[in-house]
């Protein structure tokens, strides 16, 4: 089976990616978790959504390397990702459908900035033809995707998980997967949707894995 992660046009676009996190990212989210210490709770929305605009927050290369094997071993053709940022786990995504034969990931993000530089990102890893960028309000961007989702990657602002997730339900077969990022990272932000899915009556499977800012994976079984 074919696997293109460590063909050169890939590999070199994901590297100098991660490099570019690990050197811009602390100085952004020290200060934050500092203020969230000394606050004694999560910050204002609005102020961490400025701050956060210019960070990359990516998915590990472990966890991008297991999205890739969900994505391939579920044989997914249809994959929504909310929460572009710079493109890093959506290349991992659209390397997976382009592995096995093709797909499409839809994926939206809201900082025209972070769009411009993530299709950038997306073509130099020769993966445009399995993407499509949608640049604004996820509520508004996914609200016409179309049904007979496969995957689901959440990884935007994480108050809007729920919303986002009650939005694509509609939509989804029975058995897609689901991964939620970053639910160890702003516990309380996250915490309506790891209820609403962990709940006893909830229509998924969901389990808890410590991996990377902590992962969410859920199965939708209706």
């Amino acid at each position: 089976m074919p696997h293109s992660l460590k063909t050169p046009a890939i590999a070199s676009v994901l590297d100098r990616l991660f490099t570019e996190a690990e050197k811009n990212d602390p100085a952004i989210l020290a200060p934050l978790a500092e203020e969230t210490r000394r606050q004694g709770g999560a910050l204002d929305d609005r102020k961490l959504a400025g701050a956060l605009s210019q960070a990359f927050i990516p998915v590990s290369r472990d966890v991008g390397q297991l999205l890739y094997m969900m994505v391939r071993t579920s044989r997914s053709r249809h994959v929504v990702e909310f929460g572009t940022s710079f493109g890093i786990s959506t290349i991992f995504l659209a390397a997976a459908l382009k592995d096995s034969g093709g797909g499409k990931v839809i994926t939206t993000e809201l900082e025209p900035h972070k769009v411009r530089r993530a299709r950038e990102h997306i073509a130099e890893a020769g993966l445009s033809e399995f993407v499509e960028v949608r640049e604004g309000d996820a509520r508004e961007t996914l609200r016409d995707v179309a049904p007979e989702i496969d995957f689901v990657l959440l990884d935007g602002w994480k108050g809007l998980y729920l919303p986002v997730l009650q939005l694509l339900e509609p939509k989804l077969r029975r058995g897609t997967l689901l991964v939620a990022d970053d639910i160890e990272l702003m516990p309380e932000m996250v915490a309506p949707y790891v209820q609403y899915v962990h709940s006893e009556d909830s229509p998924y499977l969901a389990v808890k894995v410590p991996m990377g800012d902590g992962l969410d994976v859920a199965m939708w079984t209706r």
